[in-house]
């Protein structure tokens, strides 16, 4: 409180120090009682003085006299006199002729007339004070009528300097006054209007006509006419006082850069006892978080300060995911390190002075719950994305290894290397935090590998840089090649899925060999080098001058799985010998499987390059698969029964190293779906899901070899077995929507769109929509377009990895 009283104290002596620094006659008294001739030959050049002509005894002006009286010290600190002239009775002069007498006073600029006033008009201090004033200081202070008038003054003022607008109802009130003594002291800084007309405030979005109004306009920043001035508005009522501290917050910095511990930053906003809020920025996005200060100190000017604290310079001991501080005027009162979602809740946390307790309270029981949550909580069981994420949270990610892309540099990251990976995200939505685990540790796996750079765009934050990259769902990955096309990754969220998809998309598809040599070795995986350490199914097109058609479909088939399989192309003058060693005719495809120990000719008859794609995805499904929820849709597409092999491990001599290494527990539930209790394992069934859904066992009695699995296929082809259950009808449905994921691999397949230009023209559907933010869809208000100003951002882009929006944390897996 003793700092506050400092405050004021301060103030008053400025303006002691405004009118002790104005010139006053000297000599003077309070009020001056003249003569005509005393009065007239009394006038100096450039001085002011109020004068009232009345003669030696008037008693009906005495109530006006006393108020004269009162207001001569208040005029004198202006370098005002005050002055009652007495009139001779035989004087019948202008100014002592009994016309006037009792009814004028007159104000004088050295011996010429600025105004007179009816004596009505100045019925107490503050209406002469301000009548007085507002007549000297016409050029300082203009008045509009009309919003013409207002638009008028306010386009020349553009670009040079800014508005102070005032509405009061009526003039000669103690508002009145006190624009009028703000405006004597800040008239040549800023220039002030005035208005009694109740349309022009409701023309201003001001519907509250009732009291006196005071407007702060941004002129001064604006430099396109059509462009409107934003405006600040005075939330508490005009004295003198209030005046001053609003004008001098509207000259503060908008946004203090701070390079030294927050506990001694001291700026204007705390000295006139408000808070202080501080965006936590780092030098990735830098820019950005400048952006978000100035947005939020838009919002907060007149309520509170905003600081950029840059994390880089300043070792503090705070929360990493912390993005936002709070100081507050009162001495001794720690800083306060908050997490918030978005720069509403800063406004918030500003304006309702219990939010900080509020948001602090909600963090600990948000804790204490996701301690306290069992692992049976059927929430999170519905979903494993969501449970790994809940059950990691906490875990710190190794983010450095992710260069992290804004809207400034995400153009000239795509220039750096060869190939850029970008994973776009959300970063409140539980797959993209699954993934995003994933991603890192494919980061660590494939860091220093030359040419090639991992990064990642929020997608929250960036939603112009997705949309622009035509990004319709959360998380999805493309590779850029420098200058050329992008890849768009559909496989498996998993570590070792995106860590092949990033290797083979190193790789051209199809890549163009040119000696039987390199046929050769790629074949057996040894060419390219860089992937002659990876374990991978080649295909490899040969081609003869006269097969353009189907090597045509092949390179476009290649371009779609670029990054699925490898696929290679030999098209020279002896290409018919190497077809002709793997007994084909060119135009053919060799697969080679288990680095070249077994090599597959097949002939193309296929031209048609989705046709090709679909062929060659059918060629790489295994004989002998086991079945995961990444491949059971190409085998369902092939509408053929299946031949399940049900083991626990112990039959190694039908199964390949390969098959022992992978287990499936979800077999024991399809087992049970089967039949009423599981059989001892191993056991053979043969179930057909696209007719009948009749499902057959192999008796066990009989050993499983090639004879007795042959003789009973052929009894069943027969009809000659009799089925041990028969499944439902009944569609096997997700339990919700969101979890219907075997449809959204479906949808995700790799097809003639996942390859395209870098800029593609976006689908309807943006990340922006996402984003709640109902400004996006409203017609820009007046104060909207201003805001230009400013900052287009609403959210805390970038200062740290935020927690998910509570009310957006429902969404699961959502398309945009």
């Amino acid at each position: 409180m003793q700092a506050q009283n400092h405050k004021w104290i301060s103030f008053f002596s400025f303006l002691l120090f405004c009118a002790s620094s104005i010139p006053t006659l000297e000599g003077t008294r309070l009020l001056q009682e003249l003569s005509p001739k005393e009065y007239f030959s009394s006038f100096q050049a450039g001085r002011a003085s109020l004068a009232y002509f009345s003669p030696k005894v008037s008693p009906g002006a005495q109530p006006f006299l006393e108020q004269i009286e009162n207001s001569a010290e208040a005029l004198q600190d202006y370098g005002i006199s005050v002055v009652k002239v007495h009139c001779p009775k035989e004087d019948a002069s202008r100014y002592c002729g009994k016309e006037n007498a009792l009814r004028k006073a007159y104000l004088f600029r050295g011996n010429v007339l600025i105004r007179e006033f009816p004596t009505d008009a100045l019925f107490d201090v503050n209406s002469i004070v301000a009548n007085v004033l507002f007549a000297l200081l016409f050029n300082e202070v203009k008045y509009v009528e009309t919003l013409a008038d207002l638009q008028n003054i306010e386009n020349t003022l553009k670009g040079k300097s800014n508005m102070v607008f005032t509405y009061v109802p009526a003039t000669g009130t103690a508002e009145h006054r006190a624009v009028m003594e703000a405006a004597f002291v800040y008239g040549t800084a800023h220039q002030f209007v005035l208005t009694t007309e109740a349309m022009l405030l409701k023309d201003s979005g001001n519907d509250d006509v009732s009291s006196a109004k005071m407007l702060f306009c941004h002129c001064q920043l604006v430099t396109d006419l059509s462009e409107p001035c934003r405006r600040t508005p005075m939330e508490q009522t005009l004295t003198l006082l209030n005046i001053h501290r609003h004008l001098k917050l509207m000259g503060a910095p908008l946004v203090t850069e701070v390079a030294e511990d927050p506990e001694k930053v001291s700026t204007i906003h705390l000295q006139l006892g408000l808070p202080l809020v501080f965006i936590l920025s780092q030098k990735e996005t830098y820019e950005a978080d400048r952006r978000t200060a100035e947005f939020v100190a838009w919002r907060l000017l007149g309520k509170a300060g905003v600081a950029l604290l840059s994390r880089d310079l300043l070792d503090l001991n705070i929360l990493l995911r912390s993005n936002v501080a709070l100081k507050t005027p009162e001495e001794g009162v720690p800083i306060k390190y908050l997490v918030l979602e978005d720069t509403d809740e800063v406004i918030t946390l500003v304006e309702d002075k219990n939010k900080i307790e509020q948001i602090q309270e909600e963090e600990e029981e948000e804790e204490d719950e996701e301690d306290n949550k069992e692992s049976s909580n059927q929430d999170i069981q519905d979903d494993q994305v969501v449970e790994a994420v809940s059950r990691d949270k906490k875990r710190e990610l190794p983010l450095e290894k992710i260069r992290v892309l804004t809207e400034e540099n995400f153009n000239s990251a795509l220039l750096e290397t060869t190939r850029t990976v970008v994973l776009f995200y959300a970063s409140w939505e539980a797959v993209s935090l699954a993934v995003l685990q994933s991603y890192t540790e494919v980061a660590d796996h494939l860091k220093g590998t030359e040419g090639l750079l991992l990064s990642g765009v929020n997608c929250w934050d960036w939603p112009g840089v997705c949309r622009m990259e035509n990004v319709t769902q959360f998380p999805t990955i493309k590779i850029y090649e420098k200058g050329e096309r992008s890849v768009v990754y559909s496989g498996m969220w998993g570590t070792e899925q995106l860590t092949s998809f990033i290797i083979l998309s190193q790789v051209s598809c199809p890549l163009k060999l040119a000696t039987i040599d390199e046929a050769e070795r790629y074949l057996r995986g040894e060419f390219p080098s860089e992937l002659s350490s990876y374990h991978h199914t080649s295909i490899l097109g040969v081609f003869s001058a006269a097969t353009g058609e189907a090597r045509e479909a092949f390179e476009e088939a290649g371009n779609i799985l670029s990054g699925h399989v490898t696929m290679g192309m030999y098209l020279e003058d002896d290409a018919l010998a190497l077809s002709h060693k793997y007994a084909v005719s060119p135009p053919a495809i060799l697969l080679a499987r288990s680095g070249g120990q077994s090599v597959e000719g097949i002939a193309l008859a296929k031209e048609n390059t989705q046709e090709m794609v679909q062929m060659i995805k059918y060629e790489l499904l295994d004989a002998f698969p086991e079945i995961t929820v990444q491949n059971l849709p190409h085998y369902l597409q092939l509408r053929k029964p299946f031949l399940i092999l049900f083991s626990d491990g112990g039959i190694d001599q039908m199964e390949s190293e390969e098959m022992m290494r992978k287990k499936t527990p979800v077999g024991r539930g399809i087992l049970k779906a089967y039949f009423a209790t599981i059989p001892s394992l191993p056991v053979l069934i043969w179930v057909n899901l696209h007719d009948g859904g009749q499902v057959f066992k192999f008796p066990p009695e009989q050993s499983i070899t090639e004879m007795n699995i042959l003789s009973w296929l052929e009894k069943l082809k027969a009809g000659l077995e009799i089925p041990s259950s028969t499944l439902s009808e009944e569609d096997w449905k997700p339990p919700l929507p969101a979890y219907d994921f075997l449809q959204m691999m479906e949808t995700a397949e790799p097809s003639l769109h996942t390859s395209h230009q870098h800029g593609d023209t976006p689908s309807q559907s943006s990340p922006e929509s996402l984003r709640g933010d109902s400004t996006i869809q409203e017609e820009p208000s007046q104060e909207t377009k201003a805001e230009k100003v400013g900052s287009p951002g609403r959210d805390l882009r970038g200062t740290a990895p935020r927690l998910a929006a509570r009310e957006k944390q429902g969404k699961r897996h959502s398309e945009l």
